[in-house]
This record gives structure tokens, C-alpha cells and sequence, in this order.
């Protein structure tokens, strides 16, 4: 199916108060398109592997909106050159010029499937569930990922990196807690190499259905993984249903920006003797990080790279 599509260009200050105008005349999910940096905020809510670095901001915003290839066109651009004018009216909306594409329906959720297969970490095989695994691999560790709608397929530099740590420190007894958890895949790796019990927490809820699916495809013990969603910064009841002094390793595959503030509350939540695992670090921010370690009391371990990326390695005396 083919759909119009028209985008509005106007400037990032006035986005929303078109939108806006645009929902009252009947124009809904509008798509924006700016270079504005993310907060602060935007920073501390993303517990993700990569923080790419974007273009400089213009001011310029493109708002899309879209209308099936049969509507009639004509009365609903009426409507909007009226809103635009409406807003131009009391305040600068730039350009306010509309131009018209077309554009197809796909399906976005599963169309990035076709770049991701299956790969070694070492000597751990990771399997997208929609690919078999071949019989000359069936007696390699395998883990089955899907990340859903959630971040971590292992792929990345700054996940493989904390696999690697892993591999190390791993016992039977190990109780881990994975902040950031994502798709699941470090817990399951941990489980996998043979620990005890793991915890997890995220910001995003989609976490939770996307580690149910990767413990079931991976035949893990549901009472072996558990999930909570919040902020164990600054939230008081997340940390205290994760517990203190319980753990064996603590994973952190996040940004250096949040490894910052987590590093001195996360203490709180290890054992002495506790390995503290983080990654998702610029070669950039190594010392910022290291500097963290070492201010929460920490003795630092180990410092491995992988391209551009660092994994920082701290042991609680």
C-alpha cells in the first residue's frame, strides 16, 4: 500500500504549537524531523549500547503527515495552509512550505531482520530466533536472541566486551544484577556460564516481554531471572527490592554519562569481593569513568578495549 506523504517545513520552536493546531483540525500522528540535541533528561532515560553523536542543530524541524493514496487530498491541505497561517500569525514558523512524496507501507518491525545473523562471541554462537542453527554448531554454547522492541543483540562492540568479562568472573555461585538490562542477553549469558540467579532493571517496559521471550527461547528457569523496571539511580524502592550487599557481579552496558551517577549507588547494592562490569564507554570517557570507579572506593581491575569502545572492570574491597 502506498501512502502520501507531506512534509511542512518550519522551525524547531514552533513543532509543537503546530502539531498541535494540526490535531484540532483532524491531522494526527505527525512525524518530526530535527536536529535538537537530547537533554539531560533524554540522556539519563536512555540505557543504551550507543549514543551516536548527532548534526549540529539548524533550527530546522519537517513535520510529516500521512493520507492513504485514496483520500482526497485537496480538503485536508486546506486545512492545514489555514492552521499555518493561523500560527504564522503570532509567531515565527519559518518557511511553512509544504511539499508532497510518496511513500510505501513496510514493515519496519522485521524488515531490519534481513542484516542481523548469526555470529560467534568467541566460542559463544548468538542465533537470531528465525535462523536454525546449523548442524555442524549444535554442540557450541548457543544463545537465541530476539531483542524485540528492546536494545542488545550482542553485535555491538560494548556488549561483546562485557561477554568477554563475563567469561572471567562467572562462578556457580554468582549472583548477578544486570542495570540496563535490555533484551536479556547478558543475564543470559551469566546464566548460561553457569550463575546462580540474575536481576534485572530497566527503564523501558518493553524490557520485560522481550526477556520473557530470549529466557524462554533459551530454556531459562524463570525463577532464575527476574525483571523490574525503574530508575535504581535515584529510585529508592528499586533499590530496595534489588537488594544490598547481594551480589557477585554487577553489569552496567550503559553510557559513560550515566555510569557516573549509578557508579557510587551501585556499591551499595554489591558484596565485598563483587566485580563490577561496565561498558558502553567512548575511548573518550575512559578516564571519566575510571575517575567514577575510583571515587565510589573501588579498586579498578581492567581496562579492555574494542574499536572505539571501553569496558571499565572494578572489584569491591
Amino acid at each position: 500500500m502506498k501512502w502520501n506523504r507531506f512534509t511542512i517545513k518550519t522551525k524547531t520552536e514552533a513543532e509543537d504549537v503546530i502539531i498541535s493546531a494540526l490535531a484540532d483540525v483532524g491531522v494526527e500522528g505527525v512525524e518530526i524531523q530535527d536536529k535538537q540535541p537530547l537533554t539531560e533528561t533524554d540522556k539519563e532515560q536512555m540505557f543504551v549500547d550507543i549514543m551516536p553523536e548527532g548534526p549540529a542543530d539548524d533550527g530546522i524541524a519537517y513535520l510529516n503527515f500521512y493520507l492513504e493514496e485514496d483520500t482526497e487530498v485537496e480538503p485536508v491541505l486546506a486545512r492545514v495552509r489555514a492552521v499555518l497561517e493561523e500560527v504564522r500569525g503570532y509567531m515565527d514558523i519559518g518557511e511553512g512550505t509544504i511539499t508532497e512524496s510518496q511513500t510505501e507501507d513496510k514493515d519496519w518491525i522485521n524488515n531490519w531482520k534481513e542484516y542481523f545473523h548469526q555470529f560467534y562471541v568467541d566460542d559463544i554462537l548468538i542465533v537470531p530466533s528465525w535462523e536454525e542453527v546449523k548442524e555442524e554448531d549444535k554442540d557450541k554454547m548457543i544463545l537465541h536472541i530476539d531483542p524485540g522492541t528492546a536494545f542488545g543483540t550482542g553485535m555491538h562492540e560494548t556488549t561483546q566486551l562485557v561477554i568477554r568479562q563475563l567469561k572471567k568472573f562467572v562462578t556457580k555461585d554468582t549472583q548477578m544484577l544486570d542495570v540496563g538490562t535490555g533484551s536479556g542477553i547478558l543475564g543470559i549469558v551469566a546464566l548460561k556460564l553457569g550463575a546462580a540467579h540474575v536481576v534485572g532493571t530497566d527503564l523501558d517496559p518493553c524490557a520485560i516481554p522481550a526477556v520473557a521471550d530470549n529466557k524462554e527461547a533459551n530454556d531459562i528457569k524463570d525463577e532464575t531471572f527476574d525483571m523490574l523496571i525503574g530508575n535504581i539511580i535515584d529510585d529508592k524502592e528499586v533499590q530496595d527490592t534489588v537488594g544490598y550487599e547481594k551480589y557477585d557481579i554487577v553489569t552496567a552496558n550503559i553510557l559513560a554519562d550515566v555510569l557516573v551517577p549509578l557508579t557510587p549507588v551501585i556499591v551499595d547494592q554489591m558484596k565485598k569481593g563483587a566485580y563490577y562490569i561496565t561498558s558502553g564507554i567512548l575511548d573518550v570517557k575512559e578516564e571519566v569513568v575510571v575517575q567514577a570507579v575510583r571515587d565510589a572506593g573501588l579498586r579498578l581491575v581492567e581496562v579492555t578495549h574494542q574499536g572505539e569502545w571501553v569496558s571499565v572492570t572494578a572489584r569491591k574491597e
